[in-house]
């Protein structure tokens, strides 16, 4: 096992560098992690989250599920996320390729469908909403591509990761750390 040079920076401020294995890294990280634990803290409110979550993705493309949570979870710099979304799109098959290049769609946009450019920006517009709204043509764009049961699911689904990223920033969950 090759050993590194790690980074970290705790939910207080404070950081240190460490020398460790990527594993030992991120155990470190989270013995340094002081805040609350939101599943155990707030059981209702999460068990409620849950079922939202659940809800929101019932009769999507798994793969376009993945997609908009990976893309919400990167504009929201939410490493817990992305580290579990990446993963669980990994397991459902999704490419590399795609995975490195959500980030950057619109410049390779032919590594995604029409559907899916219009999910991701609107999953762009919902979670930027204070820059501007969700403009028309985003929405028109993506009523184009899902009749409105499905563009309700997606709208849950933007709102549902954007909840997760905040809860997860919030309470400082650690990348690498997915307990599912």
């Amino acid at each position: 096992m090759t050993t590194q040079t790690t980074h970290v920076t705790t939910t207080t401020g404070t950081s240190a560098t460490a020398s460790a294995s990527p594993s030992s890294a991120i155990a470190a990280a989270e013995a340094a992690r002081t805040r609350l634990d939101f599943a155990k803290s707030a059981r209702p409110a999460f068990r409620a989250l849950i079922g939202f979550d659940a809800a929101a993705r019932e009769g999507l493309d798994p793969a376009l599920v993945e997609l908009i949570q990976i893309r919400a979870s990167l504009l929201n710099h939410c490493a817990y996320c992305l580290h579990m979304h990446t993963n669980d799109a990994r397991k459902a098959g999704e490419s590399e390729d795609r995975l490195h290049l959500v980030a950057v769609w619109r410049e390779a946009r032919h590594f995604f469908t029409a559907k899916e450019q219009a999910a991701l920006a609107l999953t762009e517009a919902v979670t930027l909403v204070s820059d501007g709204g969700v403009p028309d043509a985003v929405y028109a764009e993506a009523a184009a591509h899902f009749d409105d049961a499905e563009l309700a699911q997606v709208l849950a689904l933007i709102c549902a990761i954007n909840t997760w990223n905040r809860v997860a920033l919030a309470t400082g969950k650690v990348a690498g750390t997915d307990e599912r």
